[in-house]
């Protein structure tokens, strides 16, 4: 009983240790279980939050995005009233600038009318004066002659009587003859005045000035590769090509074309843009667009001349003329385009002939090719009057219209009345209002310094800036300088000219000395 007892125990403390040992790995396995199951849901947690955080972030990008958009739109369209403001700004002061230019012309032309009144009451007291002197003079001459006659006989008196009436009639048709002569010379005035003044309101041209600038645009930094290419390729053979300059660093985000010649200029500005639009730069390509661009170039050019002889309703010219004109469409002086100028001059000359009864079509032909020589000047050596003039005698121009290009800038002597009106028209048409883009100021100032320089030489009596600032007419004391001197000084002006301005085309000087000898006959 006592084994049984003790064998029972034995049994029951094994099937106890064994239950334990049951229930501790049951507890682990459950245990792992849930420790896995909790690992399970922690990383579900983290990537439902990650993919919240994805979300949200998403959602603050578009948000951000929107806002950058609406805040742009907000400042390009302050940029645009800006804009607006700037050019209402803009045309106001240039209204302005028209009104004080109005103004300061007619300041000039109320002074110069003051000059000349004054002139002429000194003229006028200077006359009185020298009357009255001569009244004195005849007065004693008159009682002499009377003393005289007492001692006379009849025949003796009535000679000399005879004499007298002679002189004093040969004086009063000297007298008649300037009163004659002077009344022309106010009527001649006054008629080209109004003869003027009807062309110009008759002619009713554009004033506004024309700039061009040979840049492009680049629409990336990546283009900017391309167009240089592998070791500076692509560059050389547009420049070998065109002829030009391209600076590419020089200006973010624009190539600077760098030339003289600007037709060859135009050809390289719209062959770099058709290139950058293609987006296949090399050379092959690049000689393939320049020529295509340079043959539209030629045909624009011929097509310009034609529409410009065709606009001042002349016959057809030589071709190479009409080429010729072509290119001045690619010429600015002052921003003032050539061409659209050349135009403007035939009307004018034209409108002025025939008011004077002249031929209006060999008026508007050389006002037409008057600066036909800036097409070629900086090929050809001179100015451009003498090359053009030489150029239209080459190619058969008639003698008139060559001789009235070669003396529109009074380089040459004018011979007949054409060559008057084409540098009367020149002149209407460089100084209109909005013609040219040089501001009042700096006008006004290049005129001032003009002067400045001209009368800063010993002997200088007055010197006066003409023709826009293109002459400098110095008049010297005749007791002070000598006909060499005035060589010289004409020599030193221009070298002073040249060393402390700086001004577009050429300055002529002349320097005028004058001997007047005056006596008086009584």
């Amino acid at each position: 009983m006592i084994v049984l007892a003790s064998v029972e125990w034995t049994v029951a403390g094994l099937c106890l240790g064994g239950g334990l040992f049951m229930g501790f790995f049951l507890w682990r396995f459950f245990d792992l279980r849930a420790r896995r199951a909790f690992a399970a849901h922690e990383r579900e947690l983290l990537e439902r939050a990650q993919r919240e955080a994805e979300t949200v972030r998403r959602e603050a990008r578009v948000a951000s995005e929107e806002e950058n958009l609406r805040r742009r739109r907000e400042l390009e369209e302050e940029l645009s009233r800006r804009r607006q403001d700037l050019d209402g700004i803009e045309t106001r002061l240039a209204q302005r600038e028209a009104v004080l230019q109005l103004q300061l012309q007619q300041v000039a032309e109320r002074e110069k009318v003051l000059e000349t009144n004054r002139a002429g009451l000194e003229q006028r007291q200077a006359q009185v004066a020298a009357t009255q002197a001569e009244v004195e003079v005849l007065g004693r001459t008159r009682r002499e002659q009377l003393s005289r006659l007492a001692r006379m006989g009849e025949t003796e008196a009535r000679t000399t009587l005879m004499r007298e009436i002679k002189l004093e009639a040969q004086k009063d048709a000297a007298d008649m003859v300037r009163h004659v002569l002077d009344t022309a010379r106010v009527e001649a005035e006054t008629q080209a005045r109004r003869i003027i003044a009807l062309a110009v309101q008759r002619y009713a041209g554009e004033h506004a000035f024309e700039s061009t600038t040979a840049t492009v645009s680049l629409n990336g930094h990546e283009i900017k590769g391309r167009i240089i290419g592998r070791e500076g390729r692509n560059i050389r053979a547009f420049e070998a090509a065109t002829g030009v300059t391209v600076l590419i660093d020089d200006t973010p985000g624009t190539v600077v074309l760098s030339g003289f010649d600007p037709v060859r200029r135009e050809v390289a500005r719209q062959a770099m843009e058709r290139l950058i639009a293609d987006g296949r730069i090399h050379p092959g390509r690049i000689e393939e667009i320049v020529k295509k661009v340079a043959a539209e170039i030629d045909e624009m050019i011929t097509r310009a001349g034609e529409e410009a002889v065709f606009k001042v309703g002349l016959p057809p010219m030589h071709p190479e003329i009409v080429k010729l004109l072509g290119r001045l469409h690619f010429r600015h002086s002052f921003s003032q385009n050539i061409l659209d100028h050349s135009i403007e001059v035939a009307h004018l000359a034209g409108l002025m002939a025939n008011e004077l009864g002249e031929e209006a079509s060999t008026a508007r032909r050389a006002g037409l090719l008057h600066d036909i020589g800036k097409a070629v000047n900086h090929e050809v050596e001179g100015s451009h009057a003498a090359i053009g003039a030489d150029l239209l005698e080459r190619h058969g121009e008639p003698p008139e219209v060559v001789q009235a290009v070669a003396s529109h800038h009074d380089e040459k002597p004018h011979v007949g009345i054409i060559g008057l009106l084409v540098s009367a028209a020149d002149a209407i048409s460089a100084s209109r209002p909005g013609a040219r883009s040089e501001s009042m100021t700096t006008y006004l100032q290049r005129l001032e310094a003009l002067e400045r320089i001209g009368s800063g030489f010993a002997g200088v009596e007055k010197c006066y800036a003409v023709q826009a600032g293109r002459e400098v007419r110095v008049i010297v004391k005749s007791e002070e300088v000598d006909d060499q001197g005035a060589f010289i000084l004409a020599r030193n002006v221009a070298h002073k000219i040249e060393e402390d301005l700086l001004y577009p085309g050429q300055i002529r000087v002349t320097v005028v000395r004058e001997t007047r000898c005056v006596e008086f006959a009584k």
